[in-house]
């Protein structure tokens, strides 16, 4: 191979000249530096090592930024990035953290959406065909779409009206039989006959959508792709180009083992085992799964629903098939699983469904229509809801409070460690009532022994955890500890609060409120948004009363990459933040 010089690489428009043979050790390169800074700095590795050949086929093709290119999900991107003037943070180990790792118009103009989630890119870039069909426009409009997103029902919605558009509309369906884990639904039966026909099956989603329909048996063959690229630049019509890649492309552990090489911490290049101690400390994930795999072998009719992500849950492969039938993942598919579960409730099963915070506001028709409308005793367990989740801007997990909350009839319980959570789990998959939120705590597993455990969660009842007077500290799920910690704090001041444990934010407890209308002050800490939150909800019950009522949360704000210390600071969300407000209030 010749060494091809990583730095000299600005624009796509440095590998427009360039040859077959030159291209080819630009992948080979490009591929060895991100081997490098995904073992020592961690990040998506099978997405992107299977999407390097496709990558520099479209920008040695397409003239870009001109012609635009939508990716979906852009977690595949960092070939892209490489190729658009943002080398240098994948070849310094300086700049490793320069840039995002989903395409976001801030970095370059190369890069059109904000994308993290999945499933929208066939949408967008309609759109984006529609406005320059409006204007007068002749460039190409590609989206790229993985085979996973094409479970969301928006890509349907998408494709159903991209292949009307009878102008150039260009979809390329990145096809590498997966998705986080395996993927699951009719639709990738008929992606593996077209793989198996070489393209010619007669069963074809796309030319039955009307689409004109191209095919690449080897995806991650340069040459092929690029002839395939030149044929369909400057189409005046909609075609979708089929391409069938390899992900973990080029590394051997994460060919073997395409679902944990989705995206990895930190590895060894030789060995792909991870550099973190393999001791991993106890996590929800692991106390979720387990309780309901106990419970399935005592309730045949209970069945866990999960939309793509069944690791983020607890389910690995080993605990996906010892639950057998009673583990149903719907894919990319969140308004599936909610509403399947609602008719799984109407049937007489017993649905826990286990979502993702991030991905579950795709699903809020379902939340409101079909589960809290129908009042079907279905079991949510929300994971990384919480400042301490996920901190990537496309994937935050706080908003999910004000967003389930506020649909009526909706239990939205929020336990404060793992005794909490698991006899709320206990309870809910037992219960037969009503619709139920549990929303994980945030930050590492907490235990306590002396939480107060209900037989029944169905009514509002808070508990005091702490007996005290004139001040009252609410602290929701994750910050139940944080308001404790500033009662010890302000006790050694001589002040001597209560601490209370609301257990849950959707309906309020107005006996315990209305006993301590007369404090002067009621403190509430959640963890999540205030606009619409839990501490709003209380402020307005207390109306014109004397009591001093103030909330803290966090701010309606898209955070990126954001330190979950300096932020709970800047909110006053501290045990020493907490009290100081207190003392000056």
């Amino acid at each position: 191979m010749k060494s091809i010089d990583l730095s000299a690489i600005k624009t796509p428009a440095d590998i427009r000249r360039m040859d077959e043979k030159q291209l080819k050790d630009l992948a080979a390169a490009m591929r060895k530096a991100l081997l490098e800074k995904l073992s020592a700095h961690g990040g998506h590795v099978g997405p992107n090592l299977g999407m390097i050949e496709a990558i520099i086929a479209l920008h040695h093709v397409f003239n870009t930024p001109e012609d635009k290119i939508v990716f979906d999900v852009s977690h595949q991107t960092y070939p892209h990035k490489m190729l658009t003037g943002r080398m240098q943070a994948f070849t310094d180990p300086a700049h490793y953290d320069d840039v995002t790792g989903y395409t976001n118009p801030q970095e370059s103009d190369y890069d059109l959406f904000s994308l993290g989630h999945t499933s929208s890119a066939v949408s967008l870039a309609s759109g984006l065909a529609k406005a320059r069909d409006l204007k007068g426009g002749r460039e190409n409009v590609i989206a790229v779409i993985g085979d996973g997103s094409l479970s969301g029902g928006v890509a349907f919605e998408g494709l159903d009206y991209g292949a009307t558009l009878g102008t150039n509309f260009i979809v390329v369906v990145n096809d590498n039989d997966m998705s986080i884990a395996e993927n699951h639904g009719g639709i990738y039966d008929g992606l593996r006959l077209l793989r198996e026909t070489d393209g010619t099956a007669e069963y074809n989603l796309f030319r039955a959508m009307g689409f004109d329909y191209r095919y690449v048996h080897n995806g991650n063959d340069i040459p092929s792709l690029v002839d395939m690229f030149r044929s369909v630049k400057d189409i005046n019509h909609p075609v979708v180009v089929h391409i069938n890649t390899m992900k973990g492309m080029g590394l051997p552990v994460a060919e073997a083992d395409k679902e944990k090489f989705h995206f990895s911490a930190p590895f060894d290049l030789k060995t792909g085992e991870p550099y973190s101690s393999s001791d991993a400390p106890e996590g929800y994930e692991d106390l979720f799964a387990n309780q309901v795999l106990a419970r399935m072998k005592e309730v045949p009719e209970l069945v866990v629903v999960n939309a793509g992500t069944p690791d983020a849950i607890g389910f690995t492969p080993e605990r996906r098939k010892e639950a057998g039938c009673q583990f149903v993942d719907v894919g990319i598919a969140e308004q599936q699983a909610v509403a399947m579960a609602s008719g799984l409730a109407k049937g007489g099963a017993r649905p826990v469904v286990a979502l993702a915070s991030t991905f579950l506001q795709r699903a809020y028709d379902q939340f409101s229509q079909d589960i809290a409308l129908n009042y079907q005793p279905a079991t949510f367990v929300v994971f990384y809801g919480s400042i301490f989740g996920i901190n990537d801007e496309t994937h935050l997990g706080f908003f999910d409070l004000g967003l389930l909350s506020n649909i009526p009839d909706l239990l939205v319980l929020t336990p404060t460690c793992k005794e909490e959570f698991l006899a709320m789990l206990r309870w809910s998959e037992d219960q037969h009532k009503r619709p139920v939120v549990i929303r994980v705590p945030g930050g590492a597993v907490r235990s306590d022994s002396n939480i107060g455990i209900l037989d029944d969660y169905s009514c509002p009842s808070y508990e005091i955890v702490r007996k005290g007077s004139r001040i009252a500290l609410i602290g929701a799920g994750t910050f139940l500890p944080a308001m404790q910690q500033t009662a010890e704090h302000l006790a050694s001041k001589g002040l001597d609060p209560m601490v209370i444990n609301p257990r849950e934010v959707s309906v309020l407890d107005t006996a315990c409120l209305d006993a301590i209308k007369d404090f002067d002050l009621v403190i509430t800490a959640e963890d999540g948004i205030i606009d619409g939150g839990f501490g709003q909800k209380i402020a307005s019950y207390y109306g014109d009363a004397a009591v001093k009522v103030i909330n803290l949360g966090l701010q309606k704000k898209f955070l990126n990459r954001y330190n979950a210390v300096e932020v709970l600071k800047e909110c006053n969300l501290t045990p020493d933040g907490i009290a100081d407000m207190v003392v000056s209030a």
